[in-house]
């Protein structure tokens, strides 16, 4: 250590020094995107309680028991679908187990607001479902009932068939990586298999299961395009309706306030969930791949086949190829006129986001990696938040500080400069691309902090030893080794913000455009054909992260 320092004496308070101009690049990040929950929980305190009492007397029951309800459907739904195949999948042998083990992630592609835009068209009165069973029995328009896909219900059963690889892909992992002794010493000592999968591998697993419960719940709270299509009263449509449609701004920051504690107890169970362990992770190295945990019978295999099937078929491949057969129709190449339009928005939109959250990752990671203060670890935790957030939360509690200050700079303009143009920050694109960084930025930090845990510090300190300054070691060490962190942090970034939906149409200029609200807005009119185009570019692009996603944790 002293030799090191021979070399380089003016090193000693480099250290000290750097991580506190790092903390200070973290500090600064989290109070950026803190500034929406500060504006909410501000603006939820002024005006008094009349405000509050005057939404628990009217719509605030009704958006917590919609919510609510939703998410314990879709939560219920998804946990037993991504448990029970994530089990099969893991521990028994049936035909297509290979196959279907990676194609059960796919609906995680479709957003949910297509899905929901699908199974409306295709299960409606004049839809090919309803349309072919009255043709095949005979019936009249009154002569049946058929459920209304146009429910809470439906709601729950769209936003869980897309939503189940979350827990599918932690539980499968789980399973995976548990103990098999005790499995195997459940079903010596006379234990059914469903008896020491309930008493056993379920115990096991129950933190990763809880963790992808969580992200599915996260995901239901944050819905928007399922819940307002559906016309179901929740928190996205009720925040969404007070301030652009009735222009209630206080009402909106106040169910906004609301909102937020179900988004901190939520943050608070998948932060409970990663200190969960399995007690023992010997796994697969007891097994080879041609020994089951669990022997099927043909009929067995038969029906595990089937069950895992079903979500594959009706969260993809059914919404894609109704897509792909509308893409294919006059019509909807007849409204392709305009793609490249909305294209160059949604690419626009995406690679500034992108560009914003891999420089405030980088800074993020490199504060991680150079300072041990809790202040500074505080700062991540507060700047990495934005995931959890809502869209239409996050539109509002930026709108709420930005609109006062945008007032401020306007008024100052025209007085001392003369300025007679409008607002110079809302309604542009730039806050729209704050918004969807501040969103996004978890997405870009946990793929580049991956990528800096696996740099060895040996390596920064021997090219600082031998005289390297900071920037001729972030260019030959770190930009090499961390660029496919940064490349995939990126690619992700950019399909999210291409992808959201709530929090673009509240923020977005009017000379914005995108592919998501393009088919948002078509869609809504009822033009679901013209609106196939659209959708299923945006399904593509989500098998990107989908298919990464799967990789990383089968490793």
């Amino acid at each position: 250590m002293s030799r090191l320092r021979q070399f380089a004496p003016a090193e000693a308070s480099t250290p000290a020094a750097s991580g506190a101009w790092w903390s200070v690049a973290a500090l600064a990040i989290a109070a950026l995107a803190g500034l929406p929950i500060a504006a909410i929980l501000v603006g939820a305190t002024s005006g008094g309680f009349d405000a509050i009492e005057h939404l628990a007397r009217t719509v605030l029951g009704g958006y917590v028991l919609n919510t609510g309800l939703l998410m314990l459907l879709a939560g219920t739904f998804a946990a037993v679908v991504g448990t029970g195949c994530a089990w099969l999948v893991a521990a028994s042998e049936f035909p297509g187990r290979r196959v279907l083990g990676w194609a059960l992630v796919l609906p995680l592609a479709v957003p949910a607001y297509i899905a929901a835009y699908i199974y409306a068209d295709m299960l409606d009165f004049a839809g090919p479902v309803q349309s072919a069973l009255r043709q095949a029995v005979g019936w009249g328009p009154r002569d049946y009932a058929f459920p209304d896909i146009r429910s809470l219900g439906g709601g729950a059963l769209v936003l869980g068939l897309v939503l189940y690889p979350y827990v599918y892909l932690l539980a499968r992992t789980a399973f995976a990586t548990q103990s098999v002794t005790q499995f195997r010493a459940a079903r010596s000592l006379g234990a059914a298999p469903a008896r020491a999968f309930r008493q056993v591998a379920l115990p096991a697993a129950r933190p990763a299961i809880a963790g992808g419960l969580a992200l599915v719940l996260m995901e239901v709270l944050a819905d928007f395009g399922v819940a307002e299509y559906f016309a179901i009263p929740t928190f996205s449509t009720g925040i969404f309706r007070s301030w652009l449609a009735m222009g209630d701004k206080p009402a909106a920051l106040k169910l906004a306030a609301v909102m937020l504690v179900f988004v901190v107890a939520l943050v608070a169970l998948e932060a409970a969930t990663r200190q969960g362990r399995s007690d023992s992770r010997d796994g697969l190295a007891g097994r080879s791949a041609s020994e089951p945990l669990v022997a099927l019978s043909p009929l067995g295999k038969a029906l595990a086949c089937i069950a895992c099937l079903l979500p594959v078929l009706l969260g993809f491949v059914i919404p894609a190829g109704y897509l792909a057969m509308m893409a294919m129709s006059d019509v909807a190449q007849g409204a392709a006129g305009d793609l490249a339009t909305y294209a160059a928005g949604s690419l626009r939109l995406g690679l500034a986001a992108s560009g914003v959250c891999l420089v405030a990752a980088l800074l993020l990671a490199f504060a991680r990696a150079r300072s041990t203060s809790r202040v500074t670890a505080g700062a991540i935790r507060l700047g990495t938040l934005g995931y959890a957030l809502p869209g239409a939360l996050l539109a509002v509690g930026l709108l709420a500080p930005l609109g006062a200050l945008d007032q401020s700079l306007t008024r100052f303009a025209r007085d001392a400069l003369g300025w007679s143009g409008g607002l110079l920050l809302t309604g542009t694109s730039a806050v729209l691309v704050y918004a969807l960084s501040v969103r996004f930025l978890t997405v870009a930090y946990n793929s580049v902090s991956g990528g800096m845990a696996r740099i060895p510090p040996a390596l920064d300190s021997a090219a600082r030893s031998l005289g390297a300054g900071p920037r001729r070691v972030l260019a030959r060490i770190y930009a090499p080794l961390l660029a496919p962190s940064l490349l995939g942090a990126a690619a992700l970034v950019f399909i999210d913000a291409v992808r959201e939906l709530p929090a673009t149409l509240i923020l977005r200029p009017f000379n914005l455009e995108t592919l998501a609200t393009r088919t948002y807005r078509l869609a809504s009119d009822e033009r679901l054909v013209e609106a196939a185009i659209p959708a299923l570019i945006l399904l593509a692009a989500g098998m990107l992260p989908v298919l990464l996603l799967n990789r990383l944790t089968k490793r």
